[in-house]
């Protein structure tokens, strides 16, 4: 598992408007300007964060960007699934793909519970957690 710079980007704009909730819409400018990412490429993460009921956008004067979830009810995992093609460390546990090996492989149950590990590790973070600097894998045991 690789996270891309769509996926990087996607948690740094979930957390700028976590940190910004009281300010109402915040302008894709600004989101862009503070988190130093092209305008143009964070519109097509910002669409993406919105089809997903993820963020509420607002047209015009006054208008922009805001959280749609208290951040302590988005994960990261939920961002990442959303941006990422996939969270498997390896191809065999992607969506449906099949291998003729499956049956046999003797290292697939590692490669399961590694990908559990993964997403259970992702799902136990909020933007809150990212936003307010915590520390949530302190306390997590594999």
């Amino acid at each position: 598992m690789l996270v891309s710079t769509r996926g990087r980007y996607a948690l740094r704009v979930m957390v700028d408007l976590a940190e910004r909730q009281t300010d109402g819409y915040v302008p894709l400018k600004e989101i862009a300007s503070r988190q130093e990412i092209s305008e143009k490429y964070l519109e097509s993460i910002i669409k993406l964060l919105v089809r997903a009921n993820l963020l509420s956008g607002l047209r015009g004067k006054g208008g922009g960007y805001k959280l749609t979830l208290a951040p302590a009810q988005c994960t990261v995992g939920a961002v990442l699934r959303l941006t990422e093609d996939s969270l498997a460390p390896v191809t065999c546990l992607e969506g449906e793909s099949t291998c003729p090996r499956m049956m046999s492989c003797r290292t697939l149950p590692m490669w399961q519970g590694l990908n559990t590990v993964i997403n259970d590790y992702l799902d136990h973070i909020t933007i809150a957690d990212l936003a307010d600097c915590l520390q949530p894998a302190t306390n997590y045991g594999i």
